[in-house]
């Protein structure tokens, strides 16, 4: 038979893309299993005093994802980790690609569906040759012939021919090279890589539900789990769960929330039920990171969720993936889930949302591209062009710019972990005690702490006394009474990059049943105070030379601060998480239009305020 069922696709009840029926759950469901690399709840616990920050990329497609393939992106994962390690990767365009820094470490995390399908159509000794869609493949050329081509595809996945794409041997190629190649290039001490990929499931409408499945060590599974298995991601997780009792450790990180229209945070599970303490502790143990910043937007928080916080609206894309549909914020962005977490904490006694934060890219050209002063965005030969990303106005009288989504997308992000050294075993447990951050690309570093002895920041020792004082971001800190913890933040600048504006803690809690949140800056430049009725910096005179993006005013080389909530009361359900502004900088956009001699996109912001989120620190009177 030509087209065949994977071993594994044939094994499961297949579920739909989009709107079909959806599949039951894998045969065997194991039992629960404690939560791998819990959080330490105990002060005193470790000293682990030599953690350094890493900075890596969790999500990156080559030639095997399909819809790389269609733009024109021929990069396997070999030439994706070149690039990490400071190589120099050609684009789809045709101009060479190389970092300034290299990665710490990195992941190829192709789609499992069709994993190699496009590609393989391009190779006549295999079956997939001689499918019908082969010849349009073969021949695509230039964007709009890519973009008809990439349209087809989408229409054929959501068909019931799907199956058609699938071959047994073209996708356990594709994923035994993945596993070899991330294998081959891991190199402990120095360059970290993990075996990953992508499971890119979807509502009927293009809600968002995608995952980057991240393993461990060096071993995988003889396939991986796609939507072609189940489009329901809690099949997912108890796919995980067998995997796990098999010996093959892993995580998923959901992306793009921003994109999914309140789909990813629902308060009910994916067959329309109200959430239980079963399903908490089934997303908990596979999903303990969620990704809140990439290419295509932010998804920490929305102007409409956090009216309050004046630096809510920032790389805000609006539509879903694939699709010019709106995406509600409801439901779609993570600080909003943390908030309903502790609802759930307060009202029923378990937390379905209690997530650390990475960044990372979603790059579909084998390349992170991150830098606002470097951008090659994301999508092939369909955005290499300024023009293309609407960023310089198209040819012709008057100026006309192309309308775009792709000028909403940021640069792109970094995750980014606290670890003793740089390999697998390190990292890998650093993101399941949630010791991450996230930064919207430049490498700011921060440390987060809650204790009830916290030293000053920048006292002898202060690093090592605050791990045996207190915990880190991601850990969880009991209450004492009455007696208010403190918390200790700290934030180093980026030396390539704008210097620091403020350090913020981000700040919700459960009151009459309702989260609420406030923002309090903590530390401002220059030694300046805070106000102590707004719980603000004075406004900073920082700038931009728009003429030639210089950077314009005082700013920190580090901000830090050990704080106290002026708003605590004692016993309450809460979490903090740390939030460090730069000064702002020119918008990748308004770099295109420089180079070109353009003007700007006034429908576009000039600058941006590059960030980095911790990972939340949550506080009960009750044991997690």
């Amino acid at each position: 038979m030509r087209y065949q069922l994977a071993p594994i696709a044939a094994a499961l009840l297949l579920s739909a893309c989009g709107s079909e029926k959806v599949s039951e759950p894998p045969a065997s469901t194991p039992e629960p299993l404690a939560s791998p690399g819990a959080a330490v709840t105990e002060s005193g616990a470790n000293n682990p005093a030599g953690r350094q920050p890493l900075y890596g990329d969790l999500h990156v497609h080559t030639a095997y994802s399909f819809d790389a393939f269609a733009m024109g992106t021929l990069a396997s994962p070999d030439d994706a980790y070149h690039f990490a390690k400071g190589g120099v990767l050609n684009h789809p365009g045709g101009f060479p690609m190389q970092l300034d820094r290299p990665m710490d470490f990195y992941a190829v995390t192709d789609h499992a569906f069709f994993m190699g399908a496009l590609k393989a159509m391009t190779n006549s000794e295999t079956p997939l040759y001689e499918h019908e869609l082969a010849p349009s493949v073969r021949s695509m050329g230039d964007e709009q012939s890519r973009g008809g081509i990439f349209q087809t595809l989408i229409d054929f996945v959501r068909s019931d021919r799907r199956m058609e794409l699938v071959d047994d041997q073209v996708f356990s190629d594709a994923w035994q090279d993945i596993i070899e190649t991330a294998n081959r290039h891991n190199d402990p001490g120095r360059f970290t890589t993990f075996i990953g990929y992508e499971y890119t499931a979807s509502g009927p409408e293009f809600e968002n539900l995608h995952r980057n499945v991240i393993f461990d060590g060096a071993k995988a599974p003889l396939l991986p789990f796609s939507r072609l298995d189940s489009n329901n991601p809690e099949d997912l997780w108890r796919w995980m769960d067998q995997q796990r009792q098999a010996g093959l450790e892993s995580l998923a990180i959901p992306h793009n929330s921003n994109g999914s229209n309140g789909w990813m945070f629902s308060q009910l599970d994916f067959a329309g039920n109200p959430l239980d303490a079963s399903y908490a502790e089934l997303r908990m143990r596979n999903e303990p990171l969620v990704e809140n910043s990439q290419i295509k937007g932010t998804s920490d928080t929305h102007p409409a969720l956090s009216p309050n916080d004046e630096w809510a609206d920032f790389e805000i894309m609006k539509v879903r993936i694939a699709s010019n549909l709106p995406s509600q914020p409801d439901g779609s962005y993570v600080r909003q889930a943390l908030m309903r977490g502790l609802e759930f904490q307060e009202a029923k006694g378990f937390n379905p949302f209690k997530f650390g934060v990475i960044g990372s890219s979603d790059t579909h050209n084998g390349s992170y591209a991150g830098d606002d002063d470097n951008f090659w965005s994301k999508t092939g030969i369909l955005d290499d062009e300024p023009k293309e990303r609407g960023s310089v106005p198209l040819d012709g009288e008057p100026p006309r710019y192309l309308d775009t989504y792709r000028s909403t997308w940021s640069a792109g992000s970094l995750a980014a972990a606290w670890a003793e050294e740089n390999t697998r075993e390190s990292i890998y447990a650093a993101f399941r005690r949630k010791e991450t951050f996230s930064t919207s690309g430049s490498r700011i570093a921060v440390r987060f702490f809650a204790g009830y002895n916290l030293p000053e920041p920048g006292a002898a020792d202060w690093v090592s006394d605050a791990y045996a004082a207190g915990v880190p971001m991601g850990g969880d800190l009991l209450t004492r009474g009455t007696e208010a913890p403190s918390f200790l933040a700290w934030a180093r600048q980026d030396p390539e990059s704008a210097p620091l504006a403020r350090l913020q803690v981000i700040k919700a809690s459960v009151r009459d049943g309702k989260a609420q949140e406030r923002v309090f800056d903590i530390a401002c430049p220059g030694g300046a105070a805070v106000d102590p009725e707004s719980h603000r910096c004075p406004e900073s005179t920082a700038s931009v030379d728009l003429k030639s993006c210089a950077l314009l005013g005082d700013g920190a080389a580090v901000l830090q601060a050990r704080w106290s909530d002026p708003d605590y009361q004692p016993g309450e359900t809460a979490m903090y998480y740390v939030r460090a502004l730069e000064n702002p900088s020119c918008r990748w956009s308004t770099w295109d239009a420089l180079r070109t001699g353009a003007t700007p996109n006034p429908a576009l912001p000039l600058t941006i305020q590059e960030r980095a989120w911790s990972s939340p620190i949550w506080l009960s009177a009750v044991a997690p």
